[in-house]
């Protein structure tokens, strides 16, 4: 029990990650602007130049994901409208094809990954104890404190907001998971 409380604080919620796994196959009904924005929930930011780990570009009617999990292969998923055509393994670097896939699975690029109602609650969460800790360092007379934990908290909200992910992610474990204070 020890332990999976322990990889509970390091890491997101194993439910949530779960829940954020690709599953693709080729005769699959999927929008590519479905599959996209799933990926970038996933924390993968498109990139048609550098293609790298946690990556993905898109060109047409096709796809290539650089999984997080992956050094060697690629994948690149065809479309036919909105069926999955065909799944293939790529090299990532000549993009040649390694192989035909029937099934990948494609991973979160983060730990820290997490839905939108969780989110949401978790900023909720995150104000409000903002609040507090403003308050605490005004009543001791710490100003300076105070406007560097408003910054500093205020730009996190900001990129949860907007990406999903910020640096220091860990720190706001407990509110992500909806964990109460100790």
């Amino acid at each position: 029990m020890l332990l999976l409380f322990h990889v509970y604080m390091d890491f997101g919620d194993p439910i949530d990650y779960e829940n954020m796994i690709v599953s693709l196959r080729p005769g699959m009904t999927r929008s590519r602007d479905e599959i996209l924005k799933k990926l970038i929930n996933m924390q993968y930011t498109r990139n048609e130049m550098d293609f790298k780990r946690g990556t993905f570009r898109a060109k047409g009617d096709i796809l290539e994901i650089y999984p997080s999990d992956q050094n060697e292969k690629a994948i690149r998923v065809e479309f036919w409208g909105d069926e999955i055509d065909k799944v293939t393994e790529i090299n990532p670097l000549t993009g040649k094809t390694i192989g035909l896939r029937q099934h990948v699975m494609i991973f979160p690029n983060s730990h820290y990954v997490t839905g939108e109602e969780k989110m949401q609650n978790a900023l909720i969460t995150i104000e409000e104890e903002l609040k507090e800790r403003i308050q605490y360092f005004k009543d001791n007379n710490k100003l300076i404190e105070a406007q560097r934990i408003e910054e500093r908290t205020n730009f996190d909200m900001e990129m949860l907001r907007e990406t999903g992910f910020c640096q220091g992610i860990e720190n706001y474990s407990r509110h992500i998971s909806g964990r109460k204070p100790r």
